[in-house]
């Protein structure tokens, strides 16, 4: 998702186009979800295409396993231009290949065995019913120059490639020529990909050479590594991108994170809108040197773009989360008195859920009596008991529910029982909402009413009556 975030910000930079292509040759490992999560992940983070399978374009298809027959076609140009052989191994051979190789403690690759097959042993090998590869016929001495734009210049000595597949027995093509072909077809200026594919930039620099046309411009861009500095993974908190939007992230967030894992706009600006990201992006100011991926900063950045969303935009994103959990809609009303409430409190759109659900629950709420007690109270349910009382009896008497006569009234009780406001509190905000932690105190009690309020502190009482032991 970064490398597709690059390659977009560089086309709307640049008023060019942004495609998206479906890769789906290689069907071993072909998933079928996989190509819609891939476009969901895109349209989620808002990095749109203008031509793609679903949206068509100049050069559609847009997926490869629908062009074959012109990957075969370009395939059999290169073998008739003699840049190219059929090989008839069988994956038997090439495995004893590879032993023999690897005993011998050389790096694994084709033995070229059918390079130079007279037509008389390719017409023997297809009696046999050998289903061919293609192979490129890689130059056996000198050496490729490919042109990164981030990184120059990089020389490849031909000795060191193999002759590598163009076409499997299937009929489909591998990468090395279906994205080469295709790039060349659609006419793209940018290749955008991962530096894992630097080792292979000489093989698609020679196809380009074999056809006589001109590459487009490469640019590998640098791994992300954990913050230990190893292979990035879930330890390290990465994820799949629908995976983000499960948890609660935003997209703008997501976007202006990874924007600068490779890149920057300065040396110090850290949330950058979308579209300062489209104005600003170039490839001259991303880094070689490997990204590192901060979950902890990530989660920081989306706090900051929740803080600044306006209080009705946060109320449609949170919304779907409540009513998932509660499994019904619920009062917008309600929730946009809620919201700034929760707003400076909340990290994840999801978090709402433990903010705010107690709301709109009616009846009896989820909690133990420990729970209740906390600290303070714990193994003497009768003085919390007395403080619930008395709580109750100074809310009943409150002329008008809002927040500050709400408190008026109660925060001297805590010196009158001799106890830390923070404790008479706490025990107060379980009653009320069944959680420790929760917005304040006084602004929830105002916004769930007197009713609703007394009736949670009555049930309160009846829990802890069950635990206090009878007067004397």
């Amino acid at each position: 998702m970064r490398t597709a975030l690059f390659s977009w910000l560089l086309a709307r930079h640049y008023g060019g186009q942004f495609f998206l292509r479906i890769e789906d040759t290689d069907q071993a490992r072909y998933v079928e979800s996989g190509i819609e999560a891939q476009m969901e992940a895109l349209r989620w983070l808002g990095l749109t295409w203008d031509e793609g399978p679903d949206v068509g374009g100049p050069y559609a298809p847009y997926t490869q396993s629908e062009r074959l027959e012109t990957y075969r076609e370009h395939a059999e140009r290169l073998v008739a231009r003699d840049h190219a052989y059929l090989c008839y191994c069988s994956p038997q051979r090439l495995e004893e290949v590879r032993k023999a190789q690897q005993a011998r403690k050389e790096p694994p690759r084709y033995d070229r065995h059918c390079r130079n097959f007279s037509p008389e042993e390719r017409q023997a090998a297809e009696a046999q019913g050998a289903r061919p590869v293609v192979r490129f016929k890689t130059p056996l001495d000198g050496e490729t120059v490919t042109h990164d734009v981030l990184r120059g210049s990089v020389t490849f000595q031909n000795d060191t490639l193999d002759d590598f597949v163009l076409l499997k027995s299937d009929g489909y093509p591998t990468y090395h020529l279906a994205a080469q072909v295709d790039d060349h077809l659609m006419q793209t200026t940018h290749v955008l990909r991962g530096e894992e594919w630097l080792p292979s930039a000489p093989r698609h620099f020679l196809i380009y050479r074999a056809f006589g046309w001109e590459p487009p411009a490469f640019a590998h861009l640098s791994r992300i590594l954990g913050p230990d500095r190893a292979k990035l993974s879930k330890r390290h908190g990465a994820h799949a991108a629908l995976e983000y939007r499960e948890q609660g992230y935003l997209p703008d967030a997501v976007v202006n994170f990874l924007a600068l894992l490779g890149w920057s706009l300065d040396d110090h600006t850290e949330i950058i809108d979308r579209a300062t990201l489209i104005r600003h992006f170039d490839l001259d100011r991303v880094l070689t040197n490997p990204a590192v991926f901060n979950a902890e900063k990530l989660l920081w950045m989306n706090g900051v773009y929740i803080r600044e969303m306006p209080d009705d935009k946060l109320a449609d994103e949170v919304a779907p989360f409540l009513e998932r959990h509660l499994g019904r809609p619920v009062d917008r009303g309600l929730l946009m008195r809620i919201i700034p409430l929760v707003k400076e409190r909340i990290k994840l759109l999801s978090e709402i859920v433990d903010m705010a659900d107690f709301f709109f629950m009616d009846g009896e709420l989820d909690y133990d009596v420990e729970t209740l007690l906390g600290k303070r109270y714990a193994g003497d349910a009768v003085r919390a008991l007395e403080a619930l009382d008395t709580a109750a009896e100074r809310l009943e008497a409150v002329d008008a529910w809002g927040h500050e006569k709400l408190e008026a009234a109660v925060r001297p009780l805590a010196e009158e029982l001799g106890v830390k406001t923070g404790d008479l509190f706490g025990v107060l905000r379980v009653a009320v909402t069944g959680k420790t932690a929760t917005p304040p105190l006084f602004e929830t009690m105002e916004l769930l009413g007197q009713q609703r309020t007394l009736e949670r502190l009555r049930r309160a009482r009846e829990r802890l009556r069950g635990q206090a032991p009878p007067a004397k």
